[in-house]
């Protein structure tokens, strides 16, 4: 065909579709024509339109037999306008499909192509008339079952035949020529050169802004969505600010596609308001009861709130869910405040949690200030509370595929590709900020500041206006040193002990191998490595100089934040080198990751004010019930601690919280390295000796602070070591 049309001097194409990018077959030879040849004539069938309501008018043989009248063939055409914009987003755009678009919209606007769809009937006929000047053979047909697309023209197996008997031809192109001036076919190539010109493939280049609004504006889609799908019930006209008002909506929306939401605004936000008003959209729109979980300290505050706020709910404390749920009626929606208390998937209440959920089939809404706090399991365990992990949710981690590979993704974890579980096997920042795009709602009070307060005419700070017309101005913060006493001269002076600069030094020195693992592997053990070691490997060398960084300042913050802090993270970091000296003198395989606090000390950390599963259920060696050490900082007695630590890791439920390599990987060095660090601290330990916290001048003057400084004042304590 393509032979003949460069011989020809116009054509008539008829087929059921057409698809914009397989132009390039076509468009180049047209350009061959002369000066007055053409048109091409190109009539469109609409074949496989994927629309239920084409497909439901073309069923009608009534319709067929009556024809259509012009409202309906002009909201045909508008449809099949925007198939072929949408058909322009299918794939990644190449330089040859932007040429041959670029080509036929010139060719469209000089006249020398024409496009008409053909909207009486189903139209499947695939018919191409070729005319030349040929006194023997002026019309050359060619009929069969090729579509105008990549695969119609060379891509598939189709079967074409042509047609060169001249009375035939001739009748074949009555045939077309009495369709293409039907009424209801109608000249589509005016939008054709619009959808073009509009689309990557125009000639005049986009401006970067125009660029960035688009992403922009797909990006908030789930937000302005939110915004104009729910209603903010009338029981909290007044109580809520614009902001929380447009978080309220948005969350709704989150939770009603998907079935649950994590609202993690930063503290004293509102988030507590937020959730009731999301769950009582519910309430009305859906008749959903509510069941809310909180630490126990909360349950009073929650069921206030569901007081005032006339919420049918049931509060329970997450102390009591093992003994209370199974027992529990059907709650339709279930609200879990500080959910980041269930970021382990292993305990006991969380099993309960998200088998009352699963069984239920109850929508979730999580609260939560801190999300994310060591891991981005944390995320992901929490989303698993109502995401099954082989459920489809529509994307995938893209930045960890490219970097692993597709196929040897599947073949290493045999987990969909968009699934939570394959989210949980990158490391990549971009792929979790682009899950928690779906799930999360989260503004800082900076972005507060920036898109919804207004200046106070008193003060000229910043402040947010009350339905009444009150003003609520954001506090200044003004950063102010309280000091303390150190005597470099006292030798019982506990914080003198630890400024010295011998502590400095040694701290500066350390090795840190723990976190440089990649320094460490033998040539040897790398060749000898299985395929999963080797990817486990080269992800140790690529993190090892960024990780080694962030431990000595986290070790120099510790000293900074106060005694008691930096002696505890001195004894865990000797503890936890001690586990791989164990495995190491042992011939076991290393535990790779974050080896949980409450596994190391011996001292249970205080749990009057949190229910976090980690601290009480997740396994912690009761080493609290043994005789205390008489000299705990001694070698071999840590060396029979770290025993009984490595002994719990290998358990079922704590084994998979590490990635474990050989021993045999790493060169003697390594045990080296550990045995000259762990000897440096101890030494720090000795001469600083245990913390007396009756004689601690910091915590003193931060009680002083608070009880005769401001004593009647409201007080937050922020610690990133607690």
């Amino acid at each position: 065909m393509q032979e003949t049309l460069a011989l020809s001097s116009r054509a008539d194409f008829c087929v059921g579709y057409i698809n914009l990018r397989g132009w390039g077959g076509v468009g180049p030879l047209l350009d061959r024509w002369e000066p007055g040849d053409g048109p091409c004539r190109i009539l469109v069938g609409m074949q496989t339109v994927p629309d239920d309501e084409l497909r439901e008018y073309f069923a009608s043989r009534t319709q067929e037999r009556l024809g259509i009248d012009n409202s309906a063939a002009h909201r045909l055409r508008r449809k099949f306008a925007k198939q072929l914009r949408e058909q322009l987003t299918f794939g990644a755009p190449t330089n040859a499909d932007e040429a041959a678009l670029r080509r036929l919209a010139r060719q469209l606007r000089a006249g020398k192509v024409r496009v008409k769809l053909f909207l009486r009937h189903s139209l499947h006929a695939k018919l191409y008339l070729l005319y030349r000047e040929d006194p023997v053979n002026p019309v050359t047909a060619f009929l069969g079952s090729s579509n105008l697309t990549f695969a119609g023209m060379a891509g598939q197996g189709e079967l074409n035949v042509d047609v060169l008997d001249q009375d035939a031809a001739t009748k074949l192109e009555r045939w077309f020529e009495n369709r293409w001036e039907d009424r209801f076919c109608i000249d589509i190539t005016k939008e054709l050169i619009e959808i073009i010109e509009e689309s990557w493939a125009r000639e005049e280049l986009v401006p970067p802004y125009h660029v960035y609004l688009k992403m922009a504006y797909h990006l908030s889609y789930e937000a302005r969505e939110g915004l104009n799908e729910f209603a903010i019930p009338g029981i909290f006209k007044d109580k809520l600010f614009d902001f929380q008002a447009a978080a309220v909506r948005i969350a709704a929306r989150h939770l009603n596609k998907r079935g649950g939401v994590l609202i993690g605004d930063v503290v004293g936000l509102g988030k507590t308001r937020m959730a009731t008003a999301v769950a009582k959209i519910f309430e009305d729109d859906l008749g959903l009861e509510t069941l809310i979980i909180c630490p126990k300290n909360l349950v009073t505050m929650w069921e206030d709130h569901a007081h005032e706020y006339q919420l049918r709910a049931k509060v329970v404390s997450l102390s009591k869910v093992l003994t209370d749920l199974p027992e529990m009626r059907r709650y339709r929606l279930v609200l879990i405040d500080e959910s980041h208390n269930l970021r382990n998937r292993e305990g006991k209440r969380y099993r309960a949690i998200h088998e009352y959920i699963s069984e239920n089939e109850s929508k979730v809404i999580l609260l939560t200030a801190t999300p994310y706090n060591k891991t981005y399991h944390d995320l992901s365990n929490q989303l698993r509370l109502f995401i099954p992990e082989d459920e489809d949710i529509g994307i995938r981690p893209e930045r960890h595929l490219r970097r692993e590979g597709e196929v040897e993704f599947s073949a290493s974890h045999q987990v969909g590709l968009r699934t939570l579980a394959a989210f949980e096997k990158s490391e990549f920042a971009d792929d979790w900020r682009e899950l928690m795009r779906l799930y999360l709602v989260r503004r800082t009070r900076t972005f507060i500041q920036k898109n919804y307060a207004e200046k106070d005419p008193k003060t000229g700070r910043p402040c947010l206006i009350m339905a009444d017309g009150s003003r609520r101005i954001f506090p200044e913060r003004v950063p102010k040193t309280v000091t303390f006493q150190v005597d470099d001269e006292d030798g019982d002076d506990q914080y003198a002990r630890l400024y010295r600069e011998d502590v400095v030094a040694t701290v500066r020195n350390l090795s840190l191998p723990r976190y440089g693992l990649g320094l460490y592997v033998s040539s040897k053990g790398l060749d000898d490595a299985s395929e999963a070691e080797t990817r486990q490997i080269k992800g140790l060398s690529r993190a090892g100089k960024r990780l080694i960084g962030f431990c000595r300042t986290n070790l120099f913050k510790r000293l900074e934040s106060s005694g008691s802090a930096f002696i505890q993270s001195v004894e865990r970091h000797v503890l936890r080198n001690c586990v791989f000296l164990h495995a190491i003198r042992n011939d076991l395989p290393l535990p790779v990751g974050s080896q949980e606090a409450a596994l190391l000390d011996a001292v249970p950390p205080d749990t009057r004010f949190t229910d976090d599963e980690d601290h009480d259920e997740q396994g912690a060696i009761p080493l609290e019930d043994e005789e205390p050490d008489t000299n705990p900082w001694d070698m071999e007695t840590l060396m029979a601690r770290a025993s009984r630590v490595y002994h719990t890791y290998q358990q079922s439920r704590f084994r998979n919280r590490f990635k474990w390599l050989r021993s045999d990987l790493f060169v003697p060095a390594l045990e080296n390295a550990l045995v000259s660090d762990t000897t440096a601290l101890l030494d720090i330990l000795r001469k600083s000796g245990p913390w007396d916290e009756t004689r601690d001048a910091k915590l003193d003057a931060l009680h002083a602070l608070l009880t005769e400084t401001h004593p009647d004042r409201k007080i937050l304590v922020f610690s990133q070591f607690a």
